[in-house]
């Protein structure tokens, strides 16, 4: 016999869970039951370093119901100009307080921290091993699947001998005032981040090394404003990107022509980048990232000793008493897709890349509807994270694929016009589109549109 019902029971309270549950609730009366292995709400936030921020303005992450921040545009620092971000602590308190004063509040969702799923509908606590059995009514939904790598606790690749000090940057902090020389272990956004706080903490560019395996190209993030005050630089950006695509005739002219158009960014113009995971920077923080001279680019870390570091592709003398900060963990990595929507689980997977909380509350809008799972699976194809380029072009086709089914649906097309998560389509809606210069762009895009997919398509079969 079950220990309660539930109609759905979603494993993990992180954000795609909460994006998830907040669209549920609205656009149906079910009961709702959430379990985490943690003791709160919000998933990786809780236990990420304390310098982080947002890759992406504020006003279109979270929950669809609830703002997160004000919008606001920053007067200072290396965001300057831009949209408020995010830091971990306003988004903890985010998270904790949409499930107290909206999920719990509502009388139909059910929270059970400490709890571990262990299939189907049952349940373990964590700290007093009770086995508990839940009767699922409709589905479970895994919320897990777009889970991301945490430096705090992933499993390291390379050995670190005694006496080094190598910390994940949740602790660098407290550690940088009593080191000289610090090295920085990875090339995404964490190593980056850890590049950009040691800098404006005030340490000197050549007090920092970095191991960089593979270069990254990063997104320039002035392209991806959420207001009508930006719409001629988005507009004009997404032009310039259909055009870098319809002339591109491989993979690499493609990466190219990217760069040119100033939405691609790279640390050094005589490095190829091998590596497109989706950070989002500033040029400001880019050019912060573009003062360190010491990068290392020798492959991957396999050992690291008093006076030397042992990489894959050779040796690297080490000053003593280096303070080496881990930022390997990798975030989203999941490249491996199946279909989101099956007889009792839904895996909740972006339907737009790098838009993980947008994609689960759409997801949660298209299991309300009226369909069958078929239908369902049609309008979300599951779109896999990127790895490089080439990988790139194929999730943006899957996403435009996408896009495309979502405009044939009116309630879908219309639930996304009013859903703040939606952070591209608002600055269309917020302009004068008969205004000639909007008028002018937004008929550039629509007529490039067109020609970009069918070349994207060349360019994925290459």
């Amino acid at each position: 016999m079950s220990d309660f019902e539930t109609d759905y029971l979603v494993v993990g309270a992180g954000a795609t869970g909460m994006a998830f549950v907040d669209t549920l609730l609205d656009e149906t009366d079910a009961h709702i039951t959430m379990v985490d292995r943690r003791d709160r709400p919000g998933g990786h936030w809780n236990d990420t370093y304390p310098f982080v921020r947002l890759h992406q303005p504020a006003s279109y992450y979270g929950v669809a119901s609830t703002d997160l921040g004000q919008a606001r545009i920053d007067q200072n620092g290396t965001n300057k100009g831009y949209e408020e971000l995010a830091s971990a602590p306003e988004i903890n308190g985010y998270f904790q307080s949409v499930m107290k004063d909206r999920f719990l509040a509502s009388g139909r969702v059910n929270f059970l921290p400490m709890t571990e799923h262990r299939g189907g509908g049952d349940l373990r606590h964590v700290l007093s091993d009770k086995a508990m059995s839940v009767n699922v009514r409709k589905r479970v939904i895994d919320a897990r699947v777009c889970e991301n790598g945490i430096p705090l606790t992933h499993q390291r690749k390379f050995d670190v001998a005694e006496g080094v000090t190598c910390i994940p940057p949740n602790f660098l902090p407290h550690h940088a005032k009593d080191h000289q020389h610090f090295m920085i272990l990875g090339a995404g956004k964490t190593g980056m981040d850890s590049v950009v706080w040691l800098l404006e903490s005030g340490a000197q560019p050549d007090q920092i090394g970095w191991v960089v395996p593979r270069d990254p190209w990063t997104i320039n993030r002035g392209f991806s404003q959420p207001s009508g005050a930006f719409y001629q630089e988005n507009m004009g950006g997404m032009a310039r990107q259909m055009q870098a695509v319809v002339d591109a005739g491989s993979v690499d002219e493609l990466a190219l022509g990217m760069e040119e158009a100033g939405i691609w960014m790279r640390l050094d113009p005589n490095v190829t980048p091998q590596i497109m995971h989706g950070p989002t920077l500033s040029r400001a923080e880019l050019q912060r990232l573009q003062e360190v001279p010491d990068i290392i680019r020798m492959g991957h870390v396999q050992s690291i000793e008093s006076d030397r570091m042992t990489l894959a592709q050779g040796t690297r003398r080490a000053k003593p008493g280096t303070l080496y900060i881990d930022c390997t963990a990798r975030a989203l990595g999941h490249s491996n897709t199946w279909p989101i929507f099956t007889d009792e689980r839904v895996g909740l997977q972006m339907i737009r890349l790098y838009q993980p909380t947008f994609s689960a509350a759409l997801l949660a809008r298209i299991e309300a509807m009226p369909m069958n799972d078929k239908a369902r699976n049609a309008l979300a194809q599951p779109v896999p994270m990127t790895d490089d380029v080439q990988s790139w072009i194929r999730s943006q086709i899957v996403t435009l694929m996408n896009q495309n089914a979502w405009s044939q649906v009116p309630e879908l097309r219309d639930w996304i016009k009013s859903c703040r998560l939606d952070g591209f389509g608002r600055p269309s809606r917020e302009v004068d589109r008969d205004d000639p210069a909007n008028r002018a762009l937004f008929e550039q895009v629509r007529n490039l549109s067109m020609p970009a997919f069918a070349n994207m398509q060349k360019l994925a079969a290459a």
